[in-house]
């Protein structure tokens, strides 16, 4: 009875669209598939969430959605760590931006200076060459 309520509590909190009621997770649209993977992660309360590829392969509607509630959770306070190779996605969402290249930190932005272009060069050119050059 627990689990069900649980279940009913984020299928609506995260308009998760089953095809019937006792539908198999398997069986949902990818986009679907995505938010129950993120449901399963906030029921734990967590006060840091890591995303990764969060919106790979579903369509632009769940996109969205999955969207809107990062942007919720981190306006109520939760730290979103999203690791993303969407650039369009990077700069629709985020605060901060930090490139990696390499294995090391090679760009650091706030929202207000990353764009296409200081994003790429700090990707493709070395630390001392990228604008907003290496995170300390």
């Amino acid at each position: 009875k627990k689990k069900e309520d649980l279940a009913k509590e984020w299928i609506e909190k995260l308009n998760i669209k089953p095809g019937y009621p006792d539908m198999e997770a398997q069986k949902l649209s990818g986009g679907n598939q995505q938010k129950i993977v993120v449901a399963k992660w906030l029921a734990s309360e967590p006060s840091i969430l890591i995303v990764d590829e969060p919106t790979n392969g579903i369509d632009v509607g769940a996109k969205s959605e999955i969207h809107d509630l990062l942007r919720k959770l981190s306006d109520q306070g939760m730290g979103i760590i999203m690791v993303s190779s969407e650039l369009t996605e990077i700069l629709s969402i985020s605060d901060r931006v930090l490139v990696v290249r390499r294995g090391r930190i090679n760009g650091r932005f706030d929202g207000t200076e990353a764009c296409q272009t200081t994003i790429m060069n700090a990707a493709i050119l070395k630390n001392e060459k990228a604008k907003g050059g290496p995170a300390s």
